[in-house]
C-alpha cells in the first residue's frame, strides 16, 4: 500500500486557506523547526510550542530550548511567539514506563510523538491549526506521525495540518540553514533511550 503524499496534502490545504489563521507547531528542536517556520510563516499567525519532556538530562533541555528561543528572535523577532513550556521529564517517564523494551521507531515513540502534538493542539481555539517539526527527520516515520495528528484532531479544537517537511530537500535545508546561525545540533531525539542507541551504534564500528 502506497503511503499518502503528506506534503502535496500540506500544499493543497494551505492553497484554500483563508485569511491567515493561527498555527501552533509543535517543535523539537532549533535545527528542526527552521524550513518548517519558513514553509509555514507566510500562510498562518505562528505560534512556536517547545515541549519536549522525552529530553532527559535538565541542561540538554535547557541548551536546545534558549537555542528556539534565539533562533526565532534573531531571524523572525516578535512576530512569532514561543511557549517554552520547561523541563516535564515526568510527562514522558509516564508515557515510558512499561515500554522500555520497546524498538526505537516502535510503540514508544509512537506515544511520545502524540503526547507532544497533544500539547500543541491544547492551544488550539476552534478554527486553529496545530503540527509538528517532527516530520522534517528522515529518521521519523511521517506517515506514523501524521495519523497521530489526525487522530488528536478529532478529540481538539484544532484542525490538525499534515506534513512531510523532509520533502523538497527540507532536512538538507534544514542542515544549511542551521550551520549558518550556529545552532546547536544532536544527534539523538534526546530521550535516554535514543541516546543509548546512539552510543551502541557508535561503539559497533
Amino acid at each position: 500500500m502506497n503511503c499518502k503524499n503528506y506534503d502535496k496534502i500540506m500544499r493543497e490545504r494551505i492553497e484554500k486557506l483563508g485569511g491567515k489563521p493561527a498555527m501552533y507547531l509543535h517543535s523539537c528542536c532549533a535545527p528542526c523547526s527552521t524550513t518548517c517556520i519558513a514553509e509555514l510563516y507566510p500562510y498562518f499567525s505562528l505560534t512556536i510550542v517547545y515541549y519536549n519532556p522525552n529530553i532527559d538530562e535538565k541542561e540538554e533541555y535547557e541548551k536546545r530550548a534558549a537555542e528556539q528561543i534565539r533562533y526565532v528572535s534573531e531571524v523572525y523577532g516578535d512576530s512569532i511567539n514561543v511557549i517554552e513550556e520547561g523541563w516535564q521529564k515526568e510527562d514522558f517517564d509516564k508515557i515510558a514506563s512499561g515500554r522500555e523494551h520497546c524498538p526505537e521507531g516502535g510503540e514508544r515513540c509512537a506515544e511520545c510523538y502524540r503526547l507532544r502534538l497533544g500539547k500543541a493542539a491544547s492551544y488550539c481555539k476552534e478554527g486553529d491549526y496545530f503540527a509538528t517539526t517532527l516530520t522534517v527527520s528522515p529518521l521519523k516515520n511521517a506517515e506514523k506521525i501524521n495519523q497521530i495528528g489526525e487522530s488528536i484532531e478529532k478529540t481538539s479544537a484544532g484542525i490538525y495540518l499534515p506534513t512531510d517537511f523532509k520533502k523538497r530537500e527540507g532536512y538538507k535545508k534544514s542542515a544549511i540553514i542551521s550551520a549558518q546561525h550556529g545552532l546547536y545540533r544532536q544527534n539523538y531525539c534526546g530521550c535516554r533511550f535514543s541516546k543509548k542507541t546512539k552510543a551502541d551504534e557508535k561503539n559497533q564500528k
